[in-house]
């Protein structure tokens, strides 16, 4: 064969191999029929609509959205990288999530689990969350579901802007009164109002907070199987009790 035919015929044969590769690889993710595996090693999925909004991830510590990372046009600010999942509403917002982590320390170890559910373009406003601390021997252990109320004013690109302007401020007496004033604004700040569950001092029971987070009241069983039913008033003083404190 003549050389210059022989490499036409090479080049063509090439290009011919490739494409069909090509459209065979194309069909191939285009099937909408399921495909079954054994086990799949990943580092993050996300999950996305036909538009290319993230609804959901998936994702291990390394790749968990933080400082500088986009999605869905928003950038994020800086936080700590935990594995987990985290939701996104019908706009590309996150709405919550659910991260753990759990590692041995110098003087102990330290774990957690949060399952949360935010307000719209906010905060979270319900929480499941357990804690596991050990530190110089002693451990602390605690679990409930929280519900919290949250500023009606709040948005994370506001609460964002906020916290970076906080943080630039080195004075912690101007640092909390420009918090205040943000938080009576609904700017910015969230506070508990019900939990259920177990505190790190053994109290096993339901807890009531008013707006400005503190305890109004408890009906608990404490780490000596006593049941009380308590009311405080605004400066933590009993003013009810149940067994009457005799």
């Amino acid at each position: 064969m003549n050389p210059k035919r022989e490499l036409i015929f090479l080049r063509t044969f090439a290009v011919s191999i490739t494409a069909l590769i090509g459209v065979l690889t194309t069909v191939a993710f285009k099937n909408k029929g399921n495909t079954q595996f054994d086990t799949i090693d990943v580092k993050r999925i996300n999950i996305i609509e036909n538009d290319g909004t993230v609804k959901m991830l998936i994702t291990n510590a390394a790749n968990f959205p933080s400082k500088g990372d986009e999605i869905n046009g928003r950038v994020y600010h800086e936080r700590k990288k935990r594995a987990g999942m985290l939701f996104y509403n019908e706009e590309g917002i996150e709405c919550g999530g659910f991260i753990y982590d759990g590692k041995k320390t110098d003087k102990g170890h330290s774990s957690g689990l949060s399952l949360t559910f935010d307000q719209y373009d906010g905060d979270q406003v319900m929480q499941l969350i357990t804690t596991d601390a050990k530190k110089n021997g002693k451990r602390y252990k605690a679990g409930r579901l929280v519900f919290n109320d949250r500023g009606d004013n709040e948005t994370q690109e506001i609460a964002q802007k906020i916290s970076k302007e906080l943080r630039a401020i080195n004075d912690p007496a101007e640092r909390r009164a420009k918090f205040k004033e943000y938080q009576q604004k609904g700017m910015i700040g969230g506070v508990p109002r019900v939990a259920l569950g177990q505190t790190p001092g053994k109290q096993n029971g339901l807890f009531l907070y008013d707006s400005n987070g503190k305890t109004r009241a408890k009906f608990i069983i404490d780490e000596e199987n006593k049941i009380k039913l308590e009311a405080y008033d605004e400066k933590g003083n009993t003013v009810s009790a149940w067994p009457e404190v005799k």
